[in-house]
């Protein structure tokens, strides 16, 4: 294996923090990493990396060395996408982050067509609620509310809006009655989103009184999916998208509760990073996603500062 190649091996067992995990990545075995490793530190005169149980860490030359090792690995990649996309067909590994609940209720159920149309594509998904670094974590693209980013790098580009409702299981409204105002509200056991005061905040994009209620109960979640679900199992009352209630409306399991209360709704973004040639494998996933959602109720693609959408 020669110097370039260890390098970025290296780098690799630096992001990875481990030998083995790096190793998995590669498709080769710990212990052939390891003695890579030790080439190149003998080859640099170095030792590069502190060795212990629980994983790996570049020593202080190390980190420096890992820092250009990295920059090198980063025009690799572009140098393979580049020759990988040459003829325009969508192919590769697509690494998406997107927000829980849409993850679950909208996206993984529209994978299957994105992937039977391009075949060549793989997807990485990785659901998350936390704002994620497009190119630090190595993203093609994430999907979450069109507010989360104002980078001047990011391209924001609507595929739906999200219009929210508040409901209760039938079982709790039997068991506590059914809110008729906001104010009623205070007597109810309110789901909330844990570390986000605004999105606990509830009000009527309609009344012109800003009259605002803090939803206040014994029960939080870390995402809208695990609120959803508390409420399925009638734990109180949320605040929660339609393209995930609707459906149980219908069904029964679960009740719009005060349906002439209006929420402010807010628009569900596909971000990417502002590169004049986008990859093929992330143009088409865009333009299907916009496309795909085209058509529910009150949705209209757009974008959305800081960037215009080229694509």
């Amino acid at each position: 294996m020669d110097i370039s190649a260890q390098m970025l091996m290296f780098a690799n067992v630096v992001e990875q923090g481990s030998i083995s995990a790096a190793a998995r990545t590669m498709g080769q075995t710990p212990s052939a990493v390891s003695k890579q490793i030790g080439l190149l530190e003998d080859h640099v005169h170095y030792r590069l990396l502190n060795r212990t149980r629980i994983g790996v860490s570049p020593t202080q030359e190390g980190q420096e060395f890992y820092e250009k090792c990295q920059a090198m690995a980063e025009k690799f990649k572009e140098a393979e996408a580049l020759i990988l996309n040459l003829d325009g067909i969508p192919r590769g590994n697509l690494k998406i982050a997107s927000s829980v609940a849409f993850g679950k209720a909208q996206l993984i159920p529209a994978l299957p067509k994105f992937l039977e149309e391009y075949p060549e594509v793989q997807v990485s998904l990785d659901l998350t609620d936390r704002d994620v670094d497009l190119q630090s974590e190595g993203f093609d693209a994430a999907i979450c509310f069109a507010e989360q980013y104002q980078k001047p790098d990011i391209v924001v580009r609507r595929i739906m809006q999200s219009h929210r409702v508040l409901c209760a299981s039938p079982a709790y409204l039997a068991r506590c009655g059914t809110p008729t105002t906001l104010s009623d509200l205070a007597k109810h056991n309110c789901l909330r989103i844990s570390g986000n005061r605004k999105r606990n905040t509830w009000n009527d994009a309609e009344t012109s009184d800003d009259l605002d209620f803090e939803a206040h109960g014994n029960f939080e979640g870390n995402s809208t999916d695990v609120i959803y679900r508390a409420t399925l199992a009638g734990m109180g009352i949320a605040r929660l998208p339609r393209y995930m209630t609707d459906q149980k409306f219908q069904t029964g399991e679960l009740i719009h509760v005060m349906p002439e209360y209006a929420p402010p709704s807010t628009d569900i973004a596909i971000m990417f990073a502002d590169k004049r040639n986008l990859a093929p494998k992330t143009r088409v996933f865009i333009d299907f996603l916009v496309c795909q959602f085209r058509e529910m109720p009150g949705n209209a693609t757009a974008t959305f500062k800081p960037r215009v959408c080229a694509c």
